[in-house]
């Protein structure tokens, strides 16, 4: 594809075709992604239709890829028996949804579910039914198709602008330096037959396998182009080149039949045209590769081998084996030393260390990991040794799921690319009607003598000149900068985010977020740590404290909220075992937004809010009421638990800020955003901890239905809305939001709702997000004022406006340069993105971390 409207014609023929539900096409990565129904339309039927609509597609990945591998068998596979009997081995493991073999290259296909086996168990199978004597391994060169594919068109490129260099730089010598050398000149214009020349001929033999040869692919692409109704790049080359070829042919024709006709060539031009071309797609290529660079980084994280190790019984290591890191299979147990790469998500089951995960989320300090901990493949363990259970491997892995997003974010379109689609339409056809307008404008005045005869060069005559003059503006012109403009920006911003743990899904957040003036946090988890511990109890009713905490942790411990876990957790400390058992609990109700109830021990439990309590009627003491105003006064949440329909005690719970929570709310409010705080939680408590912060607006005891309908309205009043939550609860809230930042997404970073994860759960990163998304739209303008300006620059000057006053024309070869400079050069300015600094603010934020240490003593706070 070599601009937007082969883009655009991929994407509408695979649009029309019946089954296919939805298609995105990307110019910048040369990459289709198709959502289709696989009852009515096959991926091979897809294929088809690129192929037919003048593309050549290949397939780079399918759903079915997700679980599936290649295995390379080597040794004698002439035995049928062997084989068919291998394959009903295969076809037998539990999970095995599909084999396909290939014995012409000993490949045998498997999809399967990763839950129930795994490619060291397909291994092991051929090699015990065939009695040792095939031997399997994970077929070489496997997911390295895009890259396969990228380098190939690289190096045809290369290969093709070097042998038209070969035959282009003796056209330029003897049609532009020899004529000026006495002796050499006097050989060049030696006739060959009547007035034909040695140099005309030299340049004709030259020129021609350039024009033919190392420039059919122009060909090639038009014709496609115009089959199909459209228009491209390809069409002005193909023009613009011929032009000067044919004229060039028939001028050297005349010439060798003629006594009295001095033929000019234009051989130089259309041989230069074609090199200069090369070049710049070559350059172009080349920097396109460069885009997608954070895509390879992350791919790359993986290491090559991991040591599995083999437990007995009771889960005491005795053996160890160094393996291909792609045969790990769930449940596996992974030994990582220090220095060496996770080999999959999983979970720490002995040893303790720090392990970097900057690489994954950005975060610049060590994690402490320790029995019990998860662990994310591709990071670095930097002091102890792990032994760590893989939880998930393949394509469930995290690292996996950042590829698909980034993969997916670059491959969706920004609306502001639309533009670019709509120009592109009409873009191409102007040109040529501009070309012939300056070719016929610049030929009548010649004819009748509308401009001095001193104009013309020696040379030529009025026709050549005004011929010159037509091929230029039809060269120079170039629809393929306007159609990198924005991809190549949106790929290199979503790259940087990625390595800075902000995933950004797609152009249309990227193009949201530039424009956010009101940003919608939620409370809990997200202006709070997230981690609220009990600090304070009061019993109201004679009642022994364990007995008490027995009773309202059976009835919480079926909740999910974070404040339940925090109930279910300070009651473990009344008991003695580490995972202890609760009374049971029958007609368990979880109410949204207020609390829970339930029988335990035949007595009716209700643990929650006001709200709660007054809509089950249940009459709550002054001295309750007391003890809530005292906790929400100091920034806490207050419970009630009632027993049997009487308040029977009073919790208090804390969940302190998260640091530098204060400063992010200030910095936001000088880059004119203003802040909104919603939670579920009380009016008292949320008023508490919003003047903390620094926050104004607060909207407190609100539902999750609640927080969609108030970011609804701050849309209704003009504001475009950023909601930043934990992706759970604010669901709503973030698809209602033109912006859905997912904070606190840990390594669960398959959040539907959000637009943008958010990695490290720190807040700083919704000022990163929101900053990298205006510098790369600042690039996005920067390239169209480029792409743009160019075009309406150099088209008049291509089309002779200058001419008359100073003298000057741009030869067709050097408007053919420009051309390919432009995408070069659009490229380049996107690719200055990689170099993102965030903002300095945020680097003087002197962020700490904070411990909570839960005991039976009040909160104690230890800001590090």
């Amino acid at each position: 594809m070599t601009c937007t409207s082969c883009s655009t014609t991929v994407e509408s023929t695979l649009k029309a075709l019946s089954g296919v539900l939805q298609a995105q096409v990307a110019l910048a990565t040369e990459e289709a992604q198709v959502h289709y129904n696989p009852n009515t339309i096959t991926h091979t039927q897809i294929l088809e239709a690129i192929d037919e609509a003048g593309f050549e597609a290949t397939l780079i990945s399918s759903s079915e890829d997700l679980s599936k591998i290649d295995l390379h068998v080597e040794g004698d596979l002439t035995d049928h028996l062997m084989i068919q009997l291998i394959e009903d081995s295969l076809k037998s493991l539990p999970g095995v949804l599909e084999l396909h073999k290939n014995l012409e290259l000993s490949k045998i296909s498997l999809s399967y579910k990763a839950d129930l086996t795994g490619p060291r168990d397909f291994i092991n199978v051929i090699h015990e039914t065939s009695n040792g004597n095939l031997k399997a391994k994970i077929f070489p060169g496997e997911g390295g198709r895009r890259d396969a594919h990228r380098n190939k068109e690289i190096k045809s490129y290369y290969k093709s602008f070097l042998w038209s260099l070969v035959f282009t730089v003796p056209v330029f010598l003897t049609s532009m330096v020899f004529m000026y050398i006495p002796g050499i000149k006097d050989l060049l214009d030696s006739k060959v037959m009547k007035m034909l020349t040695i140099g005309e001929v030299i340049r004709w033999v030259l020129s021609t396998p350039v024009q033919f040869v190392f420039g059919w692919r122009f060909y090639v692409g038009s014709y496609k182009s115009l089959r199909r109704g459209s228009a491209n790049m390809d069409v002005l080359i193909a023009l613009g080149t011929n032009a000067a070829y044919f004229y060039s042919v028939y001028s050297v024709l005349r010439a060798a039949t003629s006594k009295v006709f001095e033929g000019t060539d234009f051989f130089e031009t259309s041989a230069m045209l074609i090199s200069f071309i090369l070049l710049g797609k070559y350059l172009e290529i080349l920097a396109k590769g460069k885009t997608s660079n954070a895509i390879a980084k992350l791919m790359n994280l993986t290491p090559d081998t991991a040591i599995l190790l083999s437990l007995d019984g009771e889960g005491n290591v005795v053996g160890e084996e160094e393996i291909d890191s792609r045969l790990v299979q769930k449940n596996d147990v992974i030994k990582i030393i220090p220095g060496a790469k996770v080999a999959s998500d999983g979970l720490v089951v002995w040893g303790q260390s720090h392990v970097n995960e900057s690489m994954i989320t950005g975060e610049a300090r060590p994690v402490s990991k320790r029995k019990g901990d998860t662990v994310i493949g591709g990071t670095l363990n930097e002091n102890g040794v792990l032994h760590v259970k893989a939880t998930k491997v393949g394509s469930e892995s995290a690292l996996s799921q950042i590829v698909r997003l980034v993969e997916s974010a670059q491959m969706a379109k920004a609306p502001v690319q639309k533009f670019a689609d709509r120009i592109s339409k009409f873009f191409v056809p102007l040109v040529i009607l501009i070309s012939f307008s300056t070719w016929l404008a610049w030929f009548l005045a010649g004819k009748y003598h509308a401009y001095p005869k001193s104009w013309i060069p020696s040379s030529m005559d009025s026709f050549e000149l005004a011929l010159q003059f037509g091929i230029s503006v039809m060269v120079i012109a170039c629809p393929c900068a306007l159609g990198l403009a924005t991809p190549t920006a949106v790929m290199v911003g979503t790259g940087v985010g990625a390595s800075q743990g902000v995933l950004i899904k797609g152009g249309q957040a990227l193009e949201s977020a530039h424009k956010v003036n009101c940003i919608v946090f939620d409370k809990t988890g997200t202006l709070t740590i997230g981690k609220p511990v009990i600090v304070n109890t009061k019993l109201l009713t004679k009642m022994v404290l364990r007995e008490f905490y027995e009773l309202v942790a059976a009835a919480e411990v079926n909740s999910e909220h974070p404040l339940a876990k925090a109930v279910v957790e300070y009651a473990k400390k009344f008991k003695d075992e580490e995972n202890p058992s609760w009374p049971e609990a029958r007609d368990f109700v979880s109410v949204t937004g207020h609390g829970v109830k339930a029988i335990v021990r035949n007595k009716e439990i209700m643990v929650g809010n006001k709200s709660l309590m007054t809509d089950h009627n249940i009459a709550i003491p002054i001295v309750a009421e007391e003890l809530l105003a005292e906790a929400e006064n100091m920034a806490q949440t207050g419970i009630l638990v009632s027993i049997n329909g009487e308040v029977a005690g009073v919790l208090a719970i804390s969940d302190p800020l998260k640091p530098g929570a204060q400063e992010v709310i200030s910095i936001l409010k000088s880059m004119k955003i203003r802040s909104i705080m919603v939670t579920g939680d009380n009016w008292g408590t949320a008023n508490s901890i919003a003047r903390e912060v620094g926050i104004e607006d607060v909207i407190a005891e609100a539902k999750p239905d609640q927080k969609a309908d108030k970011v609804k309205n701050l849309q209704a009043s003009g504001y475009t809305v950023a909601m930043v939550g934990d992706g759970i609860n604010d669901s709503p809230a973030l698809v209602a939001a033109d912006v859905g930042m997912a904070i606190g997404a840990g390594t669960d970073i398959a959040i539907e709702a959000a637009d943008i994860v958010l990695m490290k759960s720190n807040l700083e990163d919704v000022i990163t997000a929101i900053d990298l998304s205006r510098k790369t739209f600042t690039r996005i303008r920067l390239n169209y004022v480029w792409a743009l300006g160019y075009n309406l620059l150099g088209i008049p000057i291509a089309a002779g406006v200058l001419f008359p006053s100073t003298g000057f024309r741009l030869p067709p070869w050097i408007a053919g340069a420009a051309m390919a400079a432009s995408s070069v050069s659009v490229v380049c300015c996107s690719l200055l993105l990689k170099y993102y600094k965030r903002p300095k603010k945020l680097n003087s934020l002197d962020i700490g971390t904070i411990t909570i240490e839960t005991s039976s003593d009040p909160l104690i706070i230890h800001d590090d």
